[in-house]
């Protein structure tokens, strides 16, 4: 099983665990660093997901946005999350694309949902809302009922799509 402590201490991060669930959390400046030692050092070889927690307004928190990066090592079956913290104004990591093909769809959805740019990505743009969308539903500091974005869109109906 992997060390946490070292993989810490060697990428200046720390550690958090609770019952099966590890995090390593290091630095955004490491975080594709260490992505690539968990794949091919260490045998993480499949992403499962990528996702962002928006700490706005937390108590204690002293960055915006965490991101995670939920990874597996089929062979054994062993489970690991790598988290990252970025800021406004511009949240950015660079892509993990180039280390898993999978993680394309996972970034174009962080990048719709919460405005975290992957550098390096492909293809990053929106996948989920509009492309006139020019903001960020699932930040905490987005209205719940909108900003009136939605008024200029086209209604289809069933029939036209």
């Amino acid at each position: 099983m992997l060390d946490l402590l070292a993989l810490a201490g060697r990428f200046g991060g720390s550690t958090s665990e609770f019952r099966d669930n590890r995090r390593l959390i290091v630095p955004s400046a490491r975080a594709f660093e260490a992505l690539t030692a968990l794949k091919n050092e260490f045998g993480f070889d499949s992403l499962i997901d990528i996702t962002v927690a928006d700490y706005l307004e937390y108590e204690g928190a002293t960055d915006r946005f965490g991101v995670m990066y939920c990874l597996l090592k089929i062979a054994t079956g062993e489970r690991l999350v790598l988290k990252t913290f970025v800021n406004d104004p511009n949240p950015a990591l660079p892509s993990a694309f180039s280390l898993w093909r999978g993680a394309d769809w996972m970034e174009r959805e962080v990048y719709d949902m919460f405005g975290v740019r992957f550098t390096g990505h492909p293809d990053l743009r929106r996948i989920l809302m509009p492309d006139e969308f020019t903001a960020y539903p699932l930040r905490k500091d987005y209205p719940i009922k909108g900003r009136g974005e939605r008024h200029n869109f086209p209604v289809i109906t069933r029939a036209e799509s």
